[in-house]
């Protein structure tokens, strides 16, 4: 009986200490802030998009984010098979993520579709956001969706007359042609009544996945392509080894978007810069995760430029960089 009444007495005394416990916790203390979740969505590999990943990491830190302690990423690669995206983009709306980065033309397409509330920004599109319906204008989205943009598509004429001042004679420029990326219609097209201007054909070069370079650029070759244009679309830029090394042994002078393709092996390459739209994305997400709305925040054009120019590769051509291209150069790799 004894031991009853002491084991009733300690049940009694912790149910007592748990309803002060209890009590306690109703007390108005400092509540822990929820931290924010941003799921990035991409096309490709890690590997591929970690100077952009880098990029972005490098604003949030500029806004006083630290991974891991006062914001979680939740990453989803799609390994350059774009008809993962659409579920890939499935599970972070799942995981309620607070708001999506969208990296790359065709995730940022998968992100839309699997939601119209939460918030998206991309990191930097290539294909026209008004054109292709991603978004109602530039000035005003609309939508949940904002970013930045890459004006792919207005560099085609630029990049062409860069090409035709390097290679002597150069008659046919072949480009790639991604059929699954919405960005790849309209970069072509401008290409092509770009080359009309100049006086250049245009032959494209079908790739739907990595493994098609190489027989698309022997074909080019073969076909007497003097010069080869390799946009920005994440099928080019998550591989740029690949890419430069092939244009190399087939002989094809090539022009591509970002300078981290030319640091690989490439030519000439003339675009925006890709790391520093990324930075500047960040502060997209900082409003965001503050209380903006997609929907007023205003796409943004990129604002800086690189033209970079690769000698090493010229000379493995045969090529001399003329004087008018290399004063324009903002990066020159010996």
């Amino acid at each position: 009986m004894h031991h009853h009444s002491r084991r009733q007495f300690l049940r009694g005394s912790l149910a007592l200490a748990g309803i002060s416990l209890l009590l306690g916790c109703e007390r108005p203390g400092p509540q822990a802030p929820k931290v924010p979740r941003v799921g990035f969505l991409a096309v490709g590999s890690r590997e591929g998009r970690a100077f952009l990943i880098e990029g972005f990491l490098q604003g949030l830190r500029e806004h006083g984010y630290v991974v891991g302690q006062n914001l979680v990423i939740d990453y989803r690669f799609s390994e350059d098979r774009h008809e993962r995206l659409p579920e890939l983009a499935a599970e972070l709306v799942h995981l309620q993520v607070d708001l999506i980065l969208a990296s790359g033309t065709p995730a940022s397409f998968a992100a839309k579709q699997a939601t119209s509330t939460i918030p998206i920004v991309m990191g930097s599109l290539a294909a026209d956001p008004v054109e292709t319906g991603l978004v109602a204008s530039l000035a005003r989205p609309g939508g949940n969706i904002t970013g930045m943009r890459e004006m792919a598509a207005q560099l085609g004429g630029k990049r062409l007359e860069l090409l035709k001042e390097t290679v002597p004679g150069l008659s046919r420029v072949a480009v790639f042609w991604n059929p699954p990326n919405p960005a790849s219609g309209p970069i072509v097209k401008e290409l092509e009544a770009a080359a009309l201007a100049l006086g250049l054909a245009v032959q494209r070069l079908t790739v739907r996945v990595p493994e098609d370079f190489e027989g698309v650029l022997q074909a080019a070759a073969r076909q007497g392509a003097g010069a080869l244009i390799a946009p920005g679309y994440p099928l080019v830029t998550n591989q740029p080894h690949m890419v430069a090394a092939l244009a190399l042994q087939y002989r094809l002078p090539t022009m591509m978007e970002n300078k981290e393709l030319v640091e690989a092996g490439g030519l000439l390459s003339l675009g925006p810069n890709l790391v520093d739209s990324y930075r500047r994305a960040a502060t997209h997400v900082d409003k965001i995760l503050k209380g903006a709305k997609p929907a007023d925040l205003p796409m943004e054009q990129p604002i800086k430029f690189d033209l970079a120019v690769n000698l090493q590769t010229a000379r493995t051509l045969g090529l001399t960089l003329p004087p008018s291209v290399l004063m324009q150069a903002t990066h020159v790799i010996q």
